[in-house]
């Protein structure tokens, strides 16, 4: 079952790499509840639509960004993952920590992101 839900986080995951609106989506179809909730320290965003554009947005400030799960654990429906923020030349930009909730479909209905931001 814990493998199951490391696949699932791993397809959400690899959303945040691939480059257009359409093949986001197709991941998070798979991955994602389409009444999802995501949360970082720099916005929060409410369903596939809200998620995809914030990906985009992202991929305009860090072309080829994307995460790579140093660590997982997962129980009752939950998880936790660790992982590098990498440039898309494989530089590691930062790291930080995700939690995530999963519905009894094995979908995340909820990723809140944890990391450190610029000083402002």
């Amino acid at each position: 079952m814990s493998d199951d839900k490391r696949a699932t986080w791993e397809q959400y995951a690899s959303a945040w790499k691939l480059a257009d609106a359409k093949q986001k989506r197709a991941a998070l179809a798979g991955s994602v509840d389409e009444n999802c909730v995501y949360r970082d320290p720099l916005t929060e965003a409410s369903g596939h639509q809200e998620l995809v554009k914030y990906m985009l947005e992202f991929h305009e400030q860090i072309p080829g960004g994307h995460f790579a799960t140093k660590y997982f654990l997962t129980h009752h429906d939950r998880c936790i993952a660790k992982w590098n923020m990498v440039a898309g030349d494989g530089t590691v930009l930062g790291d930080g920590v995700s939690y995530g909730e999963y519905n009894e479909q094995g979908k995340l209905i909820a990723m809140t992101g944890f990391f450190e931001t610029p000083a402002s």
